[in-house]
C-alpha cells in the first residue's frame, strides 16, 4: 500500500492511498463469500457459489463494490494510526481508479484534532461560593424533617401556597377530552410549581367545591400547540400541622435526646452538603477555566457532522440550529481537551470505574446495569462509554491540582469532602423534594 498525506489546514488533511490488486484481493474474496452466503442460485448450495457464477449473475461490479467498501476503511484506518491522527469527522472519499490492472486508488479528506498546548494546571484558579450555614438554613431543614412526621387537616378556607389541595382535573380541546390533562383525586402542594403552567395561579384562593378554569397550550405530544381548557374542581383544602420542635420530637426523629443536639447535627450535615456543592461547583468552574485557557480551532467538519445528525429529521428553526451549533462547538472542544489530558497523563479506565459508571447511568434510565450494558453493546457504544468515563477522570485529575478558594478567600480542601461521619438522620428522605404529601399521616 502506498499513501501520502497532505495537510489542508490545522484541522483537515487529505490522504491519498493506492492499493495494488493483489492487496485488494483478500477483500474481494471476502466479498464473494458474503454474497455467496446471501443469495440463492439454483444448482448451488448457499455459501458455495463460485465467483464466476456470481459475476455471471450479478456482474463483477457487485463484488468489487463490496470489496472497496471493506478495503477503504481498513486501509484508511492504517494510515490514521501510522500518522497518530485523531479523526474528528466522517471522511469524504473519492475513488479515482478501480480495476484489475491498477487496483484501487482513492483519496479521503477528513478533519483531525489540531495540535495545542495544555496549561499548567496548578496555575489555574477557581472561586466558589462561601459554604456558610445560617440559622435560617438550619430551621428550614428542621421544618422539612418535621413535615415528615406531620399530619394534614382539612380546612374551610381559601387555598394558599403551602396547602395541599385535592382536585379533579378535566382537560378538553373543542369539547374533546385530553386524557393526559385529566385526573381524579389528585393531591398537590399549591405553590410548588409542579403542575402545568397556569395551574397554581388558577387554584390559588379557591375553596372546597369551587371550580376554576385556565387555558394551557402543550408544546409537544398529540395536543402540541393546541389550546386546552383545563377545568379544576377543588374537593378539599388541607393545611399542614407540624409537630412541635422540642426534645420529644428530636427523640422521635433522630438518635439525639434534645432538639439543640439535633439542630447542631443538622448544621454539621448542612456544612458538609455545602462542601459537596462547592466540589461540584469547583468541577464545573475548572472545566470552564480549561476551556478559557486553551485556544484551539474546533474542526468545522466535526461540527457539521453533529448538526447533520441532530437535524436529520428536519425539526427545529434557525434559532434552534444556531443554539445547537454553539453547543456542538463547546462539546467538541471539551472532548478534544479532556482526551488530550487523558493521553498526556496516560489515564486508563479500570473495571471498577466502568462498573460504577454503568450502575449510575442505568439508574438514570431506570434499567438494570446488565440490561443497560447489553444495550450499549447492541448500539456499538461501549468505546464511546469508556471514552466518556476517561474524560471524567481527566477532569478530576485537573481538579486535584487547581487552586480552589471561596469568595472570602479561604482555600478549599476538596479532599476533606470525602471524609467525615454519615448522617444521623435519614437525609435522603428528609431532603427529598418529592415527599411533600405522601409522607403525611392521615387527616385529623
Amino acid at each position: 500500500m502506498k499513501s501520502a498525506v497532505e495537510n489542508l489546514s490545522a484541522t483537515r488533511v487529505k490522504v491519498s492511498i493506492d492499493l495494488e490488486f493483489s492487496e485488494l484481493k483478500p477483500s474481494l474474496d471476502a466479498a464473494y463469500q458474503r454474497i455467496a452466503s446471501q443469495v440463492s442460485i439454483p444448482g448451488f448450495r448457499k455459501g458455495h457459489i463460485p465467483a464466476r457464477i456470481i459475476d455471471q449473475r450479478f456482474g463483477k461490479g457487485a463484488a468489487l463494490d463490496e470489496a472497496v467498501n471493506d478495503a477503504i476503511p481498513s486501509s484508511l484506518s492504517e494510515v490514521i494510526v501510522e500518522n497518530n491522527f485523531v479523526q474528528m469527522s466522517r471522511p469524504d472519499v473519492d475513488v479515482t481508479a478501480l480495476d484489475e490492472t491498477v487496483g484501487l486508488s482513492f483519496t479521503a479528506e477528513f478533519d483531525i484534532r489540531p495540535d495545542f498546548d495544555l496549561p499548567v494546571f496548578g496555575e489555574l484558579k477557581v472561586v466558589v461560593e462561601d459554604p456558610d450555614v445560617t440559622d435560617a438554613h438550619v430551621e428550614e431543614q428542621l421544618d422539612e424533617l418535621r413535615a415528615r412526621f406531620g399530619s394534614l387537616k382539612t380546612v374551610e378556607r381559601a387555598a394558599s401556597d403551602g396547602d395541599i389541595v385535592v382536585v379533579d382535573l378535566r382537560g378538553s380541546h373543542n369539547d374533546v377530552e385530553v386524557p393526559d390533562l385529566s385526573a381524579q383525586g389528585l393531591s398537590y402542594e399549591l405553590g410548588s410549581d409542579g403542575m402545568v403552567a397556569g395551574f397554581d395561579d388558577a387554584v390559588r384562593g379557591a375553596s372546597a367545591d369551587e371550580v376554576r378554569n385556565f387555558v394551557f397550550t402543550p408544546t409537544n405530544g398529540e395536543w402540541a400547540e393546541k389550546s386546552v381548557v383545563v377545568e379544576v374542581s377543588v374537593r378539599q383544602v388541607r393545611e399542614r400541622e407540624l409537630p412541635k420542635a422540642d426534645d420529644v420530637f428530636a427523640q422521635l426523629a433522630s438518635e439525639f435526646d434534645t432538639i439543640e443536639e439535633l439542630r447542631s447535627d443538622l448544621r454539621d450535615r448542612l456544612g458538609r452538603m455545602r462542601l459537596l456543592e462547592q466540589a461540584y461547583q469547583a468541577r464545573d468552574l475548572t472545566h470552564d477555566a480549561l476551556m478559557e485557557a486553551i485556544k484551539v480551532e474546533v474542526p468545522s467538519g466535526a461540527v457539521a457532522d453533529e448538526i447533520s445528525s441532530h437535524f436529520q429529521d428536519g425539526h427545529g428553526d434557525d434559532a434552534h440550529r444556531e443554539e445547537f451549533e454553539s453547543q456542538a462547538r463547546t462539546g467538541i472542544k471539551s472532548r478534544m481537551v479532556l482526551d488530550k489530558i487523558a493521553e498526556s497523563e496516560d489515564l486508563q479506565v479500570n473495571d471498577a470505574e466502568m462498573t460504577q459508571w454503568l450502575i449510575s447511568e442505568a439508574q438514570r434510565y431506570q434499567m438494570a446495569p446488565d440490561q443497560f450494558a447489553d444495550e450499549l453493546v447492541k448500539a456499538g457504544q461501549i468505546n464511546a462509554a469508556v471514552a466518556e468515563v476517561r474524560r471524567t477522570k481527566a477532569l478530576s485529575f485537573v481538579l486535584e491540582q487547581v487552586q480552589v478558594v471561596d469568595k472570602s478567600g479561604r482555600v478549599i480542601d476538596l479532599e476533606s469532602v470525602l471524609r467525615g461521619p454519615q448522617p444521623a438522620v435519614d437525609f435522603d428522605a428528609a431532603f427529598d423534594e418529592d415527599s411533600d404529601t405522601e409522607n403525611f399521616e392521615a387527616d385529623e
